[in-house]
């Protein structure tokens, strides 16, 4: 569904604690803050766009289980970026002995961490242009390789630090390289 962009400057803007509170007071919100301070407001996702979500993230799983190396995490999960900006991809996972140097305190908040890998799935009414700009903070924040499965463009991106996108059509079996060996991914 849709994403909303509220711009708080009239208020002050929205810093990080204040930003947090504001996800502790509605937890049946999904938000998220962008470097620039604005409130990015999603609605749930359509039934087919959680189903293949919920998929993915399973596949994720079960590679992890077998390899032991890292930790994943589902789309409520914040991630507090070196920009300053507060994200929450729709799949993620972090190296382990990342997410283990992180002090327990840290790992209970909005981690200060960007993962390691990142997936965005698009759904039918999410604008394309907003979720690549996502996917560029991503990798500016340390993220080594993102996935947007584009679902009604029928194609996927590649994003991976440091070089050109790269945009393949739909069915293509996606392979994790080497941020996830062993992993790979059928996107029909």
């Amino acid at each position: 569904m849709s994403a909303y962009a509220l711009n708080l400057d009239a208020l002050g803007g929205l810093d990080e604690a204040h930003f947090v509170q504001l996800c502790r007071d509605n937890p049946d919100l999904k938000l998220e803050r962008t470097a620039g301070g604005e409130l990015i407001v999603m609605a749930p996702t359509g039934g087919e766009t959680g189903r293949f979500n919920a998929e993915i993230l399973a596949d994720l799983v079960n590679w992890n289980r077998r390899t032991d190396l890292g930790f994943c995490f589902d789309s409520s999960t914040g991630f507090h970026l070196p920009n300053g900006a507060d994200r929450s991809p729709d799949v993620a996972w972090v190296e382990k002995s990342r997410w283990l140097a992180l002090s327990p305190q840290q790992r209970e908040r909005f981690a200060p961490i960007a993962p390691d890998f990142v997936v965005e799935l698009r759904s039918p009414s999410d604008d394309l242009s907003a979720l690549q700009a996502k996917l560029r903070e991503y990798l500016d924040s340390g993220v080594r390789l993102v996935w947007l499965l584009d679902r009604p463009g029928r194609r996927v991106e590649i994003h991976r630090s440091g070089q050109a996108v790269d945009i393949r059509p739909a069915p293509v079996v996606l392979s994790g390289e080497t941020v996830l060996p062993g992993f790979e991914l059928r996107f029909d």
